[in-house]
């Protein structure tokens, strides 16, 4: 029995081995391949104005310097530091009496002047008449001479008479030019008496407007700031240092600079027809405060520099702001969104969906018809956004692999599903800080 038993215990364990052995031979079945998931979004063309954001500053609209244009001692300070002047104000009052002094002496000069003047018009005119007066005597003294003459030789009258007939009109003839030069020199008379009444004209207008200067006005409306000097402060005319400053604050300048190889650069573009101008938006021009807010007047593009900095290869674009409410003040740093032109066909991308290959080419992976993953090669135009605007590389209707693209390589086929990231249709803003440099 106990040879039985150890038999049928060796048989199982042989049965039991044979078993394992067979099941070791067979080969496990491989599980099904798995096609990864990528998202991915179709390019449809969009209208794209672009814009430049450029570093900026404040500047004030009108700056005039308060300076005495007269010497004297500081009488009055007529303002409060701070304030809101307008064109116009008195600000400071130097002492006007030795101007007004000044003043009455010319006024007296130019009296003394008139009356002597008055004299020498009426003795003109008392030589004039006398001028007059002798031509009538000359002519009557030489008619009188050819009637002696006449006469004497008829034997009527004697020699004598003709005689004293013709020394009348010798005398009348001497007397008529000594008359005539007399008118003359009243003639010079009364002309150097007419310039030295312009001298005292000319000397009373310097008198009263020396007297005007004492009271130092506003030139410009804005506000004026501290004042440098005091009351019995001695006041020099034309000094160096001013006594206040006053700014225009409204409107207000923001100058703005952009690099010249930008501008080459858009120029470029404009003229090959990847850009087109925007007309008269072109002039308007928002502007974001230091901290990022928007300011809520838009401003003018008034001018550009013609000169490019050599030093840092930019130039200066100047916009003009309203300021009502003074939020902007000189000096702030901003930044100005400068339109720049319209892509009607722009073909944008999500940043994520764009990588480098070793040597910095950007690439994008696409999904073709056939559901294969292909490689393209890309030339970038700038980051808008979160996008970049591409310039060269892909078409309308491509799908662009944005999540997913570590999983894939080209070649591969894949299941697409779409990228959900809340996109707009319509007209898109195109804002950059700096136009990035175009890749190839």
């Amino acid at each position: 029995m106990q040879v039985n038993g150890r038999v049928r215990l060796i048989v199982a364990m042989i049965v039991l081995c044979g078993g394992l052995i067979l099941g070791g031979c067979q080969r496990p079945q491989p599980p099904p391949a798995v096609i990864p998931e990528v998202a991915t979004v179709t390019i449809q063309p969009k209208r794209v104005v672009l814009t430049t954001e450029l570093p900026g500053r404040t500047y004030s609209y009108f700056v005039a310097e308060i300076r005495p244009q007269v010497s004297g001692i500081i009488q009055k300070r007529l303002f409060d530091e701070g304030s809101d002047v307008t064109a116009g104000d008195v600000l400071y009052q130097i002492d006007p009496a030795p101007f007004k002094a000044a003043y009455d002496n010319a006024v007296a000069n130019l009296a003394v002047m008139q009356r002597a003047a008055d004299r020498a018009r009426a003795a003109l005119e008392a030589s004039i008449a006398g001028v007059e007066r002798q031509r009538a005597t000359l002519a009557l003294a030489r008619t009188n001479r050819r009637r002696f003459e006449e006469l004497f030789e008829d034997r009527a009258v004697s020699a004598s008479e003709r005689d004293q007939a013709v020394t009348e009109a010798e005398v009348a003839d001497a007397t008529l030019r000594v008359a005539e030069a007399q008118v003359k020199s009243d003639q010079k008379a009364v002309a150097a008496a007419e310039a030295a009444i312009q001298q005292a004209e000319a000397a009373l207008e310097t008198a009263r407007i020396n007297l005007g200067y004492t009271r130092i006005t506003a030139p410009i409306s804005g506000r004026i700031g501290k004042s440098n000097v005091t009351v019995g402060a001695l006041a020099t005319a034309y000094q160096g240092s001013a006594f206040a400053t006053i700014q225009q604050l409204d409107p207000i300048y923001v100058d703005a600079t952009q690099s010249s190889a930008n501008l080459l650069q858009l120029k470029r573009n404009i003229a090959a027809g990847r850009i087109k101008g925007t007309g008269p938006d072109q002039t308007r021009v928002k502007l974001l405060l230091e901290d990022g807010t928007p300011y809520p007047q838009e401003g003018i593009l008034k001018f550009s520099e013609v000169t490019v900095d050599p030093s840092t290869g930019s130039y200066i674009l100047r916009m003009v702001f309203q300021n009502p409410k003074h939020i902007l003040l000189p000096g702030m740093y901003v930044r100005a969104i400068v339109q720049e032109g319209v892509v009607d066909r722009a073909i944008l991308v999500p940043q994520q969906a764009v990588t480098r290959d070793p040597k910095g080419t950007p690439i994008s992976l696409i999904v073709d018809a056939e559901g294969k993953v292909q490689q393209r090669r890309l030339t970038l135009e700038r980051a808008i956004v979160d996008k970049w605007l591409v310039a060269s590389g892909l078409s309308p209707g491509e799908r662009v692999i944005v999540e997913g693209v570590q999983k894939v390589r080209p070649g591969n086929v894949v299941k697409v599903i779409p990228f959900d990231a809340g996109q707009k249709d319509g007209v898109e803003s195109g804002k950059t800080a700096q136009p990035a440099k175009k890749s190839n």
